[in-house]
């Protein structure tokens, strides 16, 4: 069966409303943008400033590797993990429509799709940025190469000793602090003292795992169900994978640079595993098992429609279990009215459809 024609007004039509968009809607998600951008500012004000320095000792062969440069520098990771994911998505969001939709999908309906990725992504890489920042800042544990970052003063011991059982014992190591450090470079001994969790870990995985399961949602390799006629391709899987070897391999370079110990990795990666999957399901549906084949016009759904006007500051309705079944959910908003949505069609209180062309749709 055939996708449903495609009606060409304004994106209204996303969110159940009829005729525009309302203020209220559209200041709803420039507050997104705004909670986002004030997580990552706050973010970059932790990461700029002295956090906790954890004492240590100058025995320790845990924190005695060589210093050496980046595998992967900051702004690789960045452009990496940041840039190259917008830029793909925002092409392949306006010129690739989904395998269930009409190559004459309405510009207005792309964009939409491009907003709900990127503020996605936006949100997964700034939550992590700003979780990481305070992470270290808290913790303040020596990296690996703390003694070649320190060149710590070896006759002022004495002096910069604040515990250990070598104030009693003479052969017993002592716990000294970092203003043993002789390095006229305060950054580099900073960060010598930000081990935890790892950052390059944590914004590589918030990014490109973000990536993957936008490509995976894509390609409909997160649709399939009972239904499904087939396999997909083998190559979708490769290229849906790919960013989480490019994350994999930017985490190892960290133990491979003496940056990061085991833990240090493991936790950055959770965190940017965690932001990734907040990032991507705040936006996305969760496509079910089940989901409804081409005579339904097609099961893939890349993005939630717009919010209601009367749900849009303080909730987003919801559907009941199952509602995702075929193609059709009954959906009732905060504020009470219930209304019927196929495949993100806006119904309007006489019962007309409005079809646009994409699949059946999560909350409001």
């Amino acid at each position: 069966m055939a996708p449903t024609p495609v009606d060409k007004r304004r994106f209204a039509l996303l969110s159940g409303e009829s005729h525009r968009t309302s203020k209220r809607v559209i200041l709803s998600y420039i507050f997104d943008w705004i909670c986002i951008i004030l997580f990552a500012g706050a973010g970059a004000i932790l990461y700029s400033i002295t956090g906790s320095e954890h004492v240590f000792s100058l025995d320790d062969p845990l924190i005695s590797y060589p210093l050496r440069s980046d595998t992967v520098s900051v702004i690789t990771v960045g452009i990496t993990c940041c840039a190259v994911p917008a830029i793909l998505i925002a092409a392949l969001s306006l010129l690739l429509p989904l395998p269930t939709q009409s190559h004459h999908l309405p510009w207005p309906l792309r964009l939409w799709t491009l907003h709900a990725a990127l503020l996605g992504l936006a949100l997964s890489l700034a939550g992590a940025f700003f979780t990481t920042s305070a992470l270290k800042d808290i913790v303040g544990k020596p990296r690996p190469d703390l003694l070649a970052r320190c060149a710590p003063d070896l006759s002022k011991i004495t002096q910069y000793t604040v515990s250990g059982l070598g104030l009693r014992r003479e052969s017993a190591p002592v716990l000294v602090s970092a203003a043993i450090c002789t390095n006229p470079d305060r950054k580099v001994i900073r960060e010598g003292f930000a081990a935890f969790p790892s950052g390059h870990c944590t914004f590589a995985w918030a990014g490109l795992l973000y990536f993957a399961l936008w490509l995976a949602a894509k390609f409909g390799l997160l649709s399939r169900g009972a239904t499904a006629a087939a396999a997909p391709p083998l190559y979708l899987l490769v290229l849906a994978a790919t960013p989480v070897g490019g994350a994999l391999y930017i985490s190892a370079s960290r133990y491979m640079d003496y940056m990061h110990a085991g833990w240090d990795i493991l936790g950055g990666s959770a965190v940017g595993v965690g932001f990734a999957l907040l990032g991507f399901f705040w936006y996305h549906p969760r496509v079910p098992a089940t989901a409804p084949g081409k005579d339904h016009h097609g099961a893939l759904l890349l993005a939630y429609g717009a919010r209601r006007r009367s749900t849009a500051i303080f909730g987003s309705g919801f559907a009941p279990a199952g509602g995702l079944e075929g193609s059709m959910q009954r959906q009732r908003g905060f504020g009470g009215e219930e209304y019927v949505d196929i495949e993100l069609t806006a119904v309007d209180r006489q019962g007309q459809g409005h079809g646009i062309g994409m699949s059946g749709g999560g909350s409001t």
